[in-house]
């Protein structure tokens, strides 16, 4: 078995991407509503800010910043991806279950880059925010509805046409 190693520090900024078991599901988008609601309901448990963040069909990327004392990003993760299943359930949406009776919607783990430095914080808000275009969901990064991008144009800190022509492959942004 594989040992995990994470990097927890008190207040640290982090890049995570988390996704779906299956990843040729659109779960993630046609429940959207529910999984904004379970990650507002652990920033009012257990605060934390989301520096930017991208709901794609089967997974999702996120930077955030934990508080000074705090260090735990799995405790949150785990909290809102339970959140979300249970949710599915609730609402009649079939949930399958693996061999350890655990539900059979998201990977069992999540990827986490510890932030070092504003340039790679820029690095990775820009892959974020270009995610959308990347795997071909949308022409520009402002054509895609779930994303902070929309949060940085309205606060004046990207222009509305940001990424619009731009080649992933010379710029690789972020991974």
């Amino acid at each position: 078995m594989v040992l995990y190693r994470r990097n927890y520090i008190a207040g640290g900024t982090f890049f995570f991407t988390v996704a779906l078991r299956d990843r040729s599901s659109d779960l993630l988008v046609r429940h959207v509503e529910l999984l904004r609601e379970c990650v507002a309901e652990m920033k009012r448990a257990r605060p934390f800010d989301i520096d930017a963040m991208v709901v794609m069909p089967d997974h999702l990327h996120a930077v955030w910043t934990l508080p000074p004392d705090d260090h735990d990003y799995s405790g949150r993760w785990r909290a809102i991806k339970s959140g979300f299943v249970r949710g599915l359930t609730k609402s009649g949406v079939p949930v399958g279950r693996n061999a350890r009776s655990e539900a059979d919607v998201w990977q069992r783990r999540f990827w986490e880059h510890t932030i070092r430095d504003e340039a790679d914080l820029n690095r990775h808000l820009d892959y974020i925010h270009y995610n959308p275009v990347k795997h071909g969901h949308a022409a520009r990064p402002v054509d895609w509805p779930h994303s902070s991008i929309h949060r940085f144009i309205a606060q004046g800190l990207l222009d509305a046409d940001w990424g619009a022509g731009v080649d992933f492959e010379k710029h690789g942004f972020g991974e």
